[in-house]
């Protein structure tokens, strides 16, 4: 199977070099690598450069937008950047979001790859992130574990292709999986496949960033309760308890402005259904 890595970078010059070194060293070496260079003001594409010119398949574009980085809007963007590049997209059979910060283990591609080929209606797989903490890695555990990071997301391009490519918006690695198993696609969580994360996430996020997230919860369609719910799950895990009330702020004045929905009204009936059934499970 063929697949294509694009890979939007901001200012990584301190990450991207080890996140690079581990994707040349794979066991199956990617088709072709995307590094959008995403108006960075620091030596990011200096050393991407570097990189290109020993692999062929590996390429730089630049990319000018604004430097606030706002979760989701920005990074997507810059995908999207990178994916309109392709001209032979259709070549391809499985295309790869990854963040510039990350260290991949040497066979994580070959694992991932046998996974799409062993299951044809898998639409989407991931590893799981470890953070540095106290000198040692361990595993981020913000999410659920049948959640795949935004960081590092490898589809099947008929599933990206039906879901409609990603969304440049806060949510875009929640409303993709919801997506997914919404068009009977399945996801696959590797939780032996490892990736060290060298950036914690959100490290540069503002006030603004955080309403962002209550906004992203309206435009999934969630609801009051279920923003109350998530909101209140994702402080804790994140050990901030105040975090609820810049989530629940974002929330009502996402639904004061109407914001734009990021899914459709059957997709947002399905994405309630399928939030509150996984609620109730661990209830019972």
């Amino acid at each position: 199977m063929k697949y294509v890595v694009i890979i939007p970078a901001y200012n990584e010059a301190k990450y991207i070099k080890d996140t690079l070194q581990s994707i040349v060293a794979q066991s199956i070496l990617p088709n072709l690598v995307i590094v959008v260079n995403d108006n960075s003001t620091d030596e990011t594409a200096a050393i991407v450069k570097q990189f290109a010119q020993h692999y062929s398949w590996l390429y730089l574009v630049n990319k000018d937008s604004q430097q606030i980085h706002l979760p989701g809007s920005k990074v997507i963007q810059a995908f999207n950047f990178g994916l309109n590049t392709i001209k032979e997209l259709d070549t391809f059979d499985i295309i790869v979001k990854l963040d510039a910060d990350l260290v991949l283990p040497q066979k994580y591609f070959e694992e991932v790859l046998n996974e799409f080929q062993q299951n044809k209606q898998l639409g989407m797989v991931g590893g799981v992130a470890l953070i540095e903490k106290n000198n040692e890695w361990i595993v981020e555990n913000l999410t659920d574990k049948d959640h795949i990071r935004g960081a590092f997301k490898a589809y099947r391009k008929e599933c990206f292709n039906q879901i409609g490519g990603l969304k440049p918006a806060m949510g875009w690695d929640t409303v993709d999986e919801l997506l997914c198993r919404y068009y009977n696609w399945q996801i696959v969580v590797r939780q032996d496949l490892q990736i060290k994360h060298l950036k914690p996430t959100g490290a540069k996020y503002d006030k603004t960033a955080r309403y962002k997230q209550g906004e992203a919860f309206y435009c999934l369609h969630y609801g009051f309760l279920l923003t109350l719910i998530a909101s209140s799950k994702l402080a804790l895990k994140k050990k901030k308890p105040l975090l609820i009330i810049d989530y629940l702020v974002g929330f009502f004045k996402a639904k004061q402005h109407q914001k734009p929905y990021l899914v459709n009204t059957e997709q947002g009936t399905f994405i309630r259904k399928f939030r509150w059934k996984k609620i109730k499970s661990k209830l019972i």
